[in-house]
């Protein structure tokens, strides 16, 4: 049994949960945004599969099986038409160069758009020397996707900085949230459609993970003979057991947090909340998921 977390514990986890939220938004930038995903079409991959290239490219030229275990949610057939081959059009590094070329572009176009003085060039250097404290204290053991990630040098553009430092912290969140998920026996499809319904964005993960009808409902009825599942939707036993494994996450995520501290890590979410707010204005991401935030 762990030991009952104390107060500051509880109000760092509080605020660490919401700085994350600001920045998720920063860093789904580099998969949504229409000029960085056009900068893989031009290398010559395309489009949709471009996703699996460019966010497994920090692990070198790899094959389908290590992208497919990491990512973890998506159906194998995907990474099997996606890698090798996107490794005979383009190599990882000219995928990278084209994800910071692009992004560096990108995220000044969003530090336009922070609405007048409220995140002002003294605010990005400040936000920035925080996040790279609280990305000091990740440690890599266990966490494959943060490690490649953590792996690439430190950007000396500072919107670009800004993002790597995003990308590092929901990798590392990711990877702990993955390793929750094994631990409790879900197997992808599971995960999907867990998630799914208590989002509520059940359209979106079925429309994205590549899982056939047949597979998703295979993965309904494991989740209703857990009894999590019936008539469609969670039942109290599963809303309360996805609802367990998020203050899960934020429990291992909590890391690079503790490094930074309750003050850094609130002072985080004041810097990067305007920052994910033009982020959303710019225009860059889908309707759906700008006026969904």
């Amino acid at each position: 049994m762990t030991d009952a977390p104390t107060t500051d514990e509880i109000e760092l986890t509080k605020a660490s949960r919401k700085a994350w939220g600001a920045l998720e938004t920063v860093h789904v930038l580099a998969h949504f945004a229409e000029p960085v995903t056009q900068g893989y079409v031009d290398l010559g991959l395309r489009p949709r599969l471009s996703y699996f290239a460019a966010r497994s490219a920090p692990f070198g030229p790899v094959g389908p099986a290590l992208p497919a275990a990491t990512f973890y949610v998506f159906a194998p057939w995907l990474f099997d038409k996606a890698l090798p081959s996107s490794w005979e059009v383009a190599s990882p590094e000219q995928v990278l160069d084209a994800q910071r070329r692009t992004m560096t572009a990108v995220m000044d176009q969003v530090t336009a758009h922070v609405a007048g003085d409220s995140l002002d060039d003294a605010g990005l250097d400040e936000l920035l020397a925080l996040l790279r404290t609280a990305c000091a204290g990740l440690s890599a053991p266990g966490r494959p996707l943060y490690a490649a990630y953590a792996g690439l040098p430190w950007p000396e553009d500072r919107g670009l900085a800004l993002w790597h430092a995003a990308t590092l912290i929901r990798e590392h969140r990711g990877d702990g949230h993955l390793a929750l998920l094994v631990r409790a026996g879900l197997d992808p499809v599971e995960a999907v459609v867990l998630y799914g319904l208590y989002s509520g964005m059940t359209e979106f993960m079925r429309a994205t993970r590549g899982w056939t009808d047949e597979e998703y409902a295979a993965g309904a009825d494991r989740l209703a003979a857990r009894g999590w599942m019936a008539d469609g939707g969670l039942t109290e036993e599963g809303t309360a057991f996805r609802r367990e494994l998020e203050r899960e996450t934020d429990r291992l995520a909590l890391e690079g947090w503790r490094h930074l501290g309750l003050d850094g890590t609130r002072r985080v979410l004041e810097l990067a909340a305007p920052l994910r707010d033009g982020a959303l204005r710019s225009g860059l991401l889908p309707a759906w998921l700008a006026g969904g935030r």
